[in-house]
C-alpha cells in the first residue's frame, strides 16, 4: 500500500531512500497509517532537489567512519531486503558505518559484541535513535526524555557504550537524505557532545567528521565535546530543559534564577555547567565581594534542596526529580514533568559581618533574616519596636501615609509571638517614634541598621528547625533547633532561652 499526495502538476524525481515499504494486502487501518503520514510526524521526508544536490556533491569532502570500521566494526551480516527494494540496495556495497533504515541486529564495534547485555542495549539503543529521527515509527512523544534517556543511560552505565552511541549517530548522519531526520540527527549529536566524550581512540575520528560538516551545530558540538573533556560525563542522561531548547532549535540555555529580595535573573546554563561555577557567575553579575557561603537551592513541590558545589546543574535537578518522583505514589503525579524553581541564597554565615558587602547585605542576610524575626525564633531583647520601625522605612520610606495601617500590618512588622503583648495602638505609637529617629535613612541604611542590631544575637545566621523530643525529660517536648557558626543549639519554644549547646 502506499500513499500518494499530489500538488498542482509538479513532478519531481525522489530518492529509494525515501521510501517505506509497509506490507500489507490492503489498506491499513488510519491508526497504523497516520504513524507513517505527514501529519503523523514520526517519518516526514522534507526534502528539496537542491538540498539533495549540495548532499550529493558534498560527500566528498566529508569525513566518514568508512576507515574506522574496517578496524573496529563487526563485520556485517548478510542482509535481508524486501524485494521492492533489493535490485537497488544490493548494487550498493556494504557501508555499516552509513545511513540504514533497517534496525542493527548486533551492536557496531566489535569490543561490545562479545557481551550479550552491551548488545542488547546496543540494539534497543539504536532503535530510539531511529524512532528519535524519524526513520521508525513511535507513538512516544519526542519532546519527552523517554527515548532519549535510552539512547543515553547506558553509555552513562557502561563505559564502552559511548563509543557505541558516537557511532551510532554518526552512521546515521552519514548519506543521509532526509533533511528531517537528518536535522533530528544533528539535535542528538548536540545532546550527546554534552553528555559525554568519546574514547581517545574515536575522538580523531569524532573531530574530523564534526570538522568537515558545515552544519551551524557542528562547531558547537566540537567545543561541548572539549568541554565535557575537562569537566568530565555527567551522570544522568540529558534533562528536559536540554531536550527543549535544541527542538527548538535553541543552544543557549538561560535560566531564572530567584534571590531572596524577590528579584530574578536569567542565566546562561550549559550541559557542562557545575553549581560551583554558575554561583560564581551569580555572584559576579551581583556585585558580591565573595561566592563564599552562597549556594544554589531548587525548590520542588515541597521540598527545598542545596545543590553540591560539584555536581553538574542540571544532574542534579534530575536526580532530584526523580527521587521526588519516587517518594509520590503514581496517581499523586498529576504531570510526568515536574515544574521546579532555582534559588540562589546565603547558606553559610560564619564569616558574615553586616556592613563587609553592600550588595550582599541588601539582596540576601537582610531578606533571608527577616523572615525568622517574624516567625518568632529570636529573643528580641525588648528591640521589637525599633526593628518593625526600620522594616517599615525599608517598605514605605518616608511616605508616611501608611503610619495609620500599622495596627493592620503587624504580623508583617513584629514576631509573632510578641503581636499580642501590646494593644495595637501601643505598638503604633512606638513604632512611630523610631521611624521619626530614623528619618533620612536611605532603603540600604535600614536594612544594615536592621542587620547590625541581629548581628549581636547569638542565634543571628541560624537555620532553625521546630522538632519534638521524647528522650530527655528536663528538656521541653517542643524545642527549636538553632544551627550556626556556634553549634547546634538546643532552645525553648516559649521563652527563646538556649538551654544547650553542642559544640563542633
Amino acid at each position: 500500500w502506499y500513499q500518494r499526495r499530489v500538488t498542482g502538476t509538479q513532478i519531481s524525481d525522489f530518492p529509494c531512500e525515501c521510501v517505506y515499504v509497509l506490507p500489507c494486502i490492503s489498506k491499513p487501518q488510519s491508526d497504523i497509517a497516520s504513524l507513517f503520514s505527514s501529519t503523523g510526524g514520526s517519518l516526514r521526508r522534507v526534502h528539496s532537489r537542491e538540498s539533495l544536490l549540495d548532499e550529493k556533491t558534498s560527500d566528498k569532502s566529508h569525513h566518514t567512519l568508512e576507515e574506522y570500521a574496517s578496524e573496529h566494526f563487526r563485520p556485517s551480516p548478510p542482509q535481508t531486503l524486501t524485494k521492492t527494494l533489493s535490485n537497488v540496495r544490493l548494487r550498493m556495497k556494504d557501508q555499516s558505518w552509513s545511513y540504514t533504515k533497517e534496525p542493527i541486529k548486533q551492536p557496531l564495534l566489535n569490543k561490545l559484541a562479545q557481551s550479550d547485555e552491551m548488545s542488547q542495549l546496543a540494539q534497543l539503543s539504536f532503535l530510539a535513535i531511529m524512532k528519535y529521527m524519524g526513520d521508525l515509527p513511535t507513538k512516544r512523544p519526542r519532546n519527552s526524555t523517554e527515548i532519549t534517556d535510552t539512547i543515553f543511560e547506558p553509555a552513562l552505565d557502561f563505559e564502552p557504550m559511548k563509543d557505541e552511541i558516537y557511532c551510532q549517530i554518526i552512521k546515521q548522519l552519514t548519506h543521509n537524505r532526509s533533511k528531517l531526520s537528518y536535522e533530528r540527527g544533528w539535535e542528538l549529536m548536540w545532546l550527546c557532545s554534552g553528555t559525554f566524550s568519546p574514547s581517545q581512540t574515536l575522538l580523531k575520528e569524532v573531530t574530523l567528521f564534526l570538522k568537515s560538516r558545515k552544519h551551524p551545530l557542528a562547531e558547537d558540538c566540537l567545543a561541548r565535546i572539549r568541554k565535557n573533556i575537562r569537566s568530565g560525563p555527567r551522570k544522568f542522561p540529558p534533562h528536559i530543559v536540554e531536550l527543549e531548547a535544541i527542538q527548538k532549535p535553541a543552544t543557549m540555555i538561560y535560566h531564572k534564577i530567584f534571590f531572596p529580595n524577590d528579584t530574578e535573573r536569567g542565566y546562561l546554563v550549559e550541559s557542562c555547567t557545575k553549581a560551583k561555577d554558575l554561583c560564581v557567575n551569580v555572584a559576579e553579575s551581583l556585585g558580591l565581594k565573595t561566592v563564599e557561603g552562597f549556594s544554589l537551592f531548587v525548590k520542588i513541590t515541597d521540598k527545598v534542596i542545596s545543590v553540591p558545589e560539584a555536581d553538574f546543574f542540571f544532574d542534579f535537578v534530575r536526580k532530584l526529580t526523580e527521587w521526588i518522583r519516587n517518594l509520590k505514589p503514581q496517581q499523586e503525579l498529576v504531570s510526568p514533568v515536574m515544574t521546579y524553581k532555582v534559588f540562589f541564597m546565603k547558606k553559610l554565615w560564619t564569616s558574615t559581618i553586616p556592613g563587609d558587602d553592600k550588595a550582599a547585605d541588601t539582596i540576601f542576610h537582610y531578606h533571608q533574616e527577616l523572615p525568622k524575626l517574624l516567625r518568632g525564633y529570636h529573643k528580641c531583647s525588648k528591640l521589637e519596636s525599633e526593628l518593625a520601625a526600620l522594616q517599615f522605612r525599608v517598605r514605605y520610606g518616608e511616605d508616611k501615609q501608611n503610619l495609620s495601617n500599622i495596627p493592620k500590618q503587624l504580623k508583617e512588622l513584629v514576631p509573632r509571638d510578641m503581636v499580642k503583648s501590646f494593644a495595637p495602638e501601643e505598638w503604633k505609637r512606638a513604632i512611630i517614634h523610631y521611624y521619626n529617629q530614623t528619618s533620612g535613612l536611605t532603603e540600604e541604611d535600614c536594612k544594615l541598621a536592621f542587620l547590625k542590631i541581629i548581628y549581636k544575637w547569638p542565634t543571628f545566621g541560624s537555620a532553625f528547625f521546630e522538632v519534638k523530643q521524647v528522650s530527655e525529660p528536663n528538656l521541653p517536648d517542643i524545642l527549636l533547633i538553632a544551627i550556626n557558626k556556634n553549634g547546634i543549639n538546643l532552645i525553648d519554644r516559649e521563652t527563646k532561652e538556649i538551654l544547650q549547646v553542642f559544640f563542633y
